[in-house]
């Protein structure tokens, strides 16, 4: 049976630049989403993390006024995914030939730890280069900023793709105080980054890499990878 690896990231806090403290976690929408899309089709899937470190979830995400009405179904299936999982496998350890696809859902953590992981890159790199599908979701294309090479160059330099947008950063209140804003810095780095209306699935298919702009966008672009391996 073919295999899918979700890489979440190991973060539970985001430093903000006046020296607070934000506490972050996987959103659950965009955990669960894709998981289920997945194993409804017949993948098995399997959980990897910096060090196999068990992210927390982020509070907002089981919050119905910021989740919307359908933030229990994910909650629920997020947790018993990575219940029924069991420890969640070292990135470190990771042989990214036992897989036909990689995802990197969001929360904030990808921005703080999954953007400069070297292993993570590793196997981005890998990936590209056998033609596995890469998806990522919302601040999970930060994860794409791991990936490059000896002399720096980043390796989806010239891509179509989306993300969580500026917009999207502001409306939710964490833009002011952010370290950095992640559409602005994938298009400082080249990357082609288009998007949709604020909270609205969008998606973009660039070759084998799928992105999507929010937690709206998790179930679609899990169905366009779906279709693209099956």
């Amino acid at each position: 049976m073919s295999k899918v690896l979700i890489v979440m990231s190991a973060a539970s806090v985001w430093e903000r630049t006046d020296g607070s403290s934000y506490p972050t976690g996987y959103w659950a929408e965009e955990l669960a989403a894709p998981h289920k899309k997945f194993v409804e089709a017949g993948f098995t899937v399997d959980f990897a993390s910096p060090g196999g470190v068990l992210q927390p979830l982020d509070a907002h995400s089981a919050d119905p006024e910021v989740a919307g009405p359908d933030c229990a179904s994910h909650v629920e299936h997020a947790a018993e995914a990575l219940r029924s999982f069991g420890p969640l496998l070292k990135l470190e350890e990771i042989d990214i030939a036992d897989y036909v696809a990689v995802v990197l859902p969001g929360g904030h953590g990808p921005v703080v730890d999954l953007y400069q992981d070297a292993h993570l890159g590793r196997l981005l790199t890998e990936a590209e280069a056998s033609g596995k599908l890469i998806g990522a979701v919302c601040h999970g294309p930060a994860g794409l900023l791991s990936a490059v090479d000896g002399e720096g160059k980043w390796l989806f330099a010239g891509r179509e793709l989306a993300a969580f947008t500026d917009e999207e950063e502001q409306l939710f209140g964490t833009a002011e105080g952010a370290p950095w804003l992640l559409a602005s810095r994938l298009r400082e780095l080249g990357a082609k980054h288009s998007s949709g209306p604020a909270y609205e699935a969008f998606t973009v298919r660039d070759q084998n890499l799928f992105t999507g702009q929010n937690p709206a966008s998790s179930a679609p672009m899990a169905e366009a990878m779906v279709a693209a391996l099956t």
